[in-house]
Formats: C-alpha cells, sequence, structure tokens
C-alpha cells in the first residue's frame, strides 16, 4: 500500500524472519469463549452480555496462569470504559482481583504515568497486575514490557479507527479518489498494523518471552495481514480457538519457557559465538584488502592509460616539428 501511495515501483522487497533459539512466543486468535460463543468487538454484538462476559472470562483465566504482568489493549476509551463496566456489574472485576492488581490507562498523561508506575511495582514484588489500555494510546506507542513486565498481552477485539470522524472521511476520500485505495482495504491495513504494535511490545529481545492473544473472531481472516515474524508462527492449529483450548496451550507454553535457558544455548542459533563473531570479522577483513587491492589496481590501469596517452602525444609532437637535433644544426648553420 505505501507504494502505491508514495508513487514508486518497489525494486527490491525483502522480509527477514526472527532468528530465535527457541519459540519464545506464542501468537493465538481466540474466536470463540467458553460457551463456544463467538467473540467479537463488532458494532452490533460488541456489548451483548454474553460477548462481554466471554471476554471478561478470557481475562480472568490468563490471569490465574500468567505470571507477573498483562497488558490488555482495547480499541477505543469509550469501549473500554463501557466493557470495565459491566465487567463491574458481572462480578468479573472482583475475580481478576483475587489474582492481580487492576490499573487502568486515561487519557490524562500524569494518571497514566502513576498507573505505570503502579504496574511495575506490582510486577516487581510478585503480585503482579494488569493493566488496560488503549491500542492508539501513549501506552501502545512508546512504553516496552519487557520480560515480567509483559508475559501476556490481550487484544480486545480488533483496533479499527472511528469511522465517523470527519478527519478519517477526508482521508479516506483522498485515498480513493487519487490512489483508487478502497475504505475498507486501509481500514483493514491499519488496524492490522496497530494490532502488531501492540503484540510486539511483549517482546523486547532473544531472551524474551510472552503469549500473544488475538480475541476477536474477524482476526482468523485477517491473520495474514500481520508481519512475518508472527504470521509465519501463527498456525492453523493456532487459530480459531475456544478459551479453554487457549489457556490449555499458554500452560504448556508457560512450562516450557520455565525451564533453564542460558546465553551459551543461543550460541550459534540466535546469537553469535565467538568464533562467529572472529569468523566475520576474518570474513570483512578479506572483504576490505579485496577492496583496496581491486581499487589499486583499477587505479594503477588509469595511470597507465594516462602515460601511454602523454607518450603518442609527444611522439606525435617529434613527428611534426622535427627531431631537435637537426633543427639545432639548421640554426647553427645559420649563424654562420
Amino acid at each position: 500500500m505505501y507504494p502505491k501511495m508514495l508513487g514508486f515501483n518497489t525494486v527490491v522487497q525483502e522480509s527477514y524472519s526472527m532468528t530465535l533459539a527457541r519459540h519464545s512466543f506464542l501468537p493465538m486468535v481466540v474466536t470463540r469463549g467458553s460457551d463456544q460463543s463467538a467473540i467479537s468487538s463488532g458494532f452490533k454484538i460488541r456489548n451483548e452480555p454474553g460477548v462481554v462476559r466471554n471476554y471478561g472470562s478470557l481475562l480472568m483465566e490468563f490471569s490465574k496462569i500468567t505470571p507477573d504482568g498483562i497488558v490488555v489493549f482495547f480499541p477505543s476509551y469509550l469501549y473500554m470504559e463501557s466493557i470495565i463496566s459491566m465487567w463491574q456489574g458481572m462480578g468479573i472485576l472482583d475475580e481478576i482481583w483475587k489474582f492481580k492488581l487492576i490499573l487502568v490507562e486515561t487519557p490524562d498523561s500524569q494518571e497514566t504515568s502513576l498507573a505505570l508506575e503502579t504496574y511495575r511495582t506490582a510486577c516487581c514484588n510478585g503480585r503482579g497486575a494488569i493493566l488496560l489500555c488503549v491500542a492508539r494510546g501513549k501506552v501502545s506507542e512508546g512504553i516496552d514490557f519487557d520480560h515480567h513486565y509483559g508475559r501476556t498481552v490481550l487484544c480486545v477485539g480488533v483496533p479499527f479507527q472511528y469511522t465517523e470522524s470527519r478527519i478519517l472521511k477526508a482521508r479516506l476520500e483522498f485515498l480513493r479518489e487519487n490512489y483508487r485505495i478502497r475504505e475498507n482495504d486501509f481500514l483493514s491495513f491499519d488496524a492490522m498494523r496497530h494490532a502488531a504494535q501492540c503484540l510486539g511490545r511483549v517482546l523486547r529481545g532473544k531472551d524474551d518471552y510472552g503469549i500473544m492473544v488475538l480475541g476477536d473472531r474477524r482476526f482468523q481472516k485477517k491473520r495474514n495481514q500481520l508481519p512475518k515474524w508472527i504470521s509465519q508462527e501463527l498456525t492453523d492449529s493456532l487459530s480459531g480457538l475456544s478459551t479453554d483450548v487457549a489457556v490449555t496451550y499458554a500452560k504448556k507454553f508457560l512450562k516450557d519457557m520455565a525451564q533453564p535457558f542460558g546465553q551459551k544455548e543461543q550460541d550459534g542459533l540466535s546469537m553469535w559465538s565467538i568464533k562467529d563473531l572472529e569468523e566475520h570479522v576474518e570474513k570483512m577483513h578479506s572483504a576490505k584488502i579485496r577492496e583496496l587491492q581491486n581499487a589499486q589496481t583499477n587505479g594503477d590501469q588509469k595511470m597507465n592509460d594516462v602515460n601511454g596517452g602523454v607518450d603518442g602525444h609527444q611522439n606525435g609532437n617529434d613527428e611534426e616539428y622535427g627531431d631537435d637535433d637537426e633543427m639545432d644544426a639548421v640554426m647553427r648553420d645559420m649563424d654562420a
């Protein structure tokens, strides 16, 4: 989409996967609750009690098994406030509170900073916490939840933009008229880009690990729009899951990640060993030497060409004006 918008043709396009010594993240698409009812943040069913209850059950089950921190992303502040209010009435928040603290991002930057500080403190002291935030807010854009600060990230619904916004309508009209980009294509592309950004908050290094849960049935059709490093791990067996099955996969994953795993086990796979580094340095040194030799050879060739041109020009002058000795003899005869 970007080449079409910026007006250029792609010459070389590459997408590189992550080199990991072990499967350190588990992406899953949860489309059904424990009662096998579909879950989605679609406008028609997003406020149905059954859907809201299934989202709450999904969060509660993961709060039981996930150590330390959980980050939950909602499509908007309005929907987050609505679903939190309904959870409160259903008693779901009281159940979750037994396992972890609950903190909420707000539009106010000072309140959000205080919530983040409290969240990190709870994760460090072993209590654990859940941070409820918005996909297009401050937390999703620039805050890293590395290691124990984020062991699970849950996307509640697809983070589409608010389609009634006048700015968005003008942008969609501009893209349609100038670049022939359909509204649905751009909205889907933008939503999946933000979803991927949210998922990437929990994996910030090669020794980190985390669970990525996409809670919406619409993710099943859009999973190919995720970055390659996520989509290649999101197999068919991890798509279209119910809450119970997702929890089962998560338990096994966390058990595997709890096993000892030192840096030496990553050498040669996801990280270079000393030998690999020495070989790379030697390879770069050899390439630099070859580059200098080629430059010197080309320079010598150019100098030979220049010298050859100068010699030819001198010979031409000798033929044109004659030999210098003959000219001196003529000049002496004239003097005599």
